[in-house]
């Protein structure tokens, strides 16, 4: 879903509602959230799930390119951790499949 769709969805719900207003309303949230994670605080939405940074190391990479080795710095990364009324929701509406997403079979283990 895309921030567009979020707030087609949410304009049909709340129809009392100008599309401008929840398309602010959205914007809005969204950079409080991109802020707090700037200020390398945590966002905890309970039932939801939470944001927070983790440290990725410094590392050696490599130039996709030449194949040449690229030393990369220590960064901070958005995480995510969905809460346990999420997680529960989610498994408890998507059904199991024999098949992965590109429709193929999947292989047992025996």
């Amino acid at each position: 879903m895309t921030k567009s769709e979020l707030i087609e969805v949410i304009a049909r719900k709340q129809s009392n509602l100008s599309h401008k207003d929840i398309e602010l309303a959205v914007k809005t949230i969204l950079e409080q959230m991109t802020r707090t994670l700037e200020e390398r605080e945590r966002i905890e939405i309970r039932g939801f799930g939470s944001f927070s940074l983790h440290l990725r190391s410094a590392r050696l990479g490599r130039n996709p390119k030449t194949g040449e080795p690229v030393k990369l710095p220590d960064k901070y990364v958005p995480h995510f951790k969905a809460g346990k009324e999420l997680r529960e929701r989610v498994n408890n509406s998507i059904k199991p499949s024999s098949k992965n997403k590109k429709g193929k079979q999947r292989s047992r283990k025996r």
